[in-house]
């Protein structure tokens, strides 16, 4: 079992940056496909950045080029750089990871943090 803790969330202006950290346990986290998700109130949950086991990274159009996910395995850590923030951005913003075992996918959350761009 995968557990998953995210931090970093808060309140910034509009044009500002955060920084959030996912700390991953439970597994080997080079073996974790990496990702982020957010959702904003009232809407479905939505995919923000991917990170793959050797590093490569995907993003929906919506925060290609604001946005940079990495991960630290040696410190069992993934994190999205949040740069010139939108107030669009607000939602909360999810930890995903996803462990391929005996050929089938299984996915794990964290709890959730929320961001907030406001003025």
């Amino acid at each position: 079992q995968v557990q998953l803790v995210e931090s970093g969330g808060g309140l910034v202006q509009p044009g500002g940056s955060l920084r959030l950290s996912c700390a991953a346990s439970g597994s080997i986290f080079s073996l974790l496909v990496m990702g982020w998700y957010r959702q904003a109130p009232g809407k479905e949950r939505e995919w923000v950045a991917t990170i793959s086991l050797s590093g490569n990274t995907d993003y929906p159009d919506s925060v290609k080029g604001r946005f940079t996910i990495s991960r630290d395995n040696a410190k069992n850590m993934a994190n999205l750089q949040m740069n010139s923030l939108k107030p669009e951005d607000t939602a909360v913003y999810y930890c995903n990871a996803r462990q391929l075992v005996g050929g089938r996918w299984n996915a794990y959350w964290g709890q959730g943090t929320q961001v907030t761009v406001s003025s």
